[in-house]
């Protein structure tokens, strides 16, 4: 599976962005795949933030971003969003996305991410 970001850019403290993660070269149908969203920023390491599954609905990892950032996802569009509002300049970081293969719905978001794509940039301005 091939995945692409987009909607990253550069926004003020307090505002908001969508990112979006499509998904094409699907092998499978679209919902038996695990889309997970991470960051990274400068000279820290890669975070998980929240990931989504059909078996297993919708998982948040990271507690600095709970109520301010919201995961979904649009099976028709073969999409996955990343809801972010109450930015902050700690938000800053290239974000990914990244998906793995769970066709019998045993793993939820505990497995491997096997692909990734390339990353956005979002920079939030004080």
């Amino acid at each position: 599976v091939q995945l692409v970001e987009s909607g990253g850019g550069l926004v003020q403290a307090g505002g908001s962005l969508r990112l979006s993660c499509a998904a094409s070269g699907l092998t499978f149908a679209f919902a038996d795949y695990t889309i997970g969203w991470f960051r990274q920023a400068p000279g820290k390491e890669r975070e998980g933030i929240s990931c989504i599954s059909s078996s297993a609905g919708t998982t948040n990892f990271l507690d600095s971003v709970k109520g301010r950032f919201t995961i979904s996802s649009d099976n028709t569009k073969h999409t996955v969003y990343l809801h972010m509002s109450s930015l902050k300049p700690d938000d800053t970081a290239v974000y990914y996305c990244a998906a793995f293969l769970d066709k019998l719905g045993l793993w939820g978001c505990g497995h491997e991410f096997t692909s990734w794509g390339q990353g956005t940039q979002v920079t939030v301005s004080s």
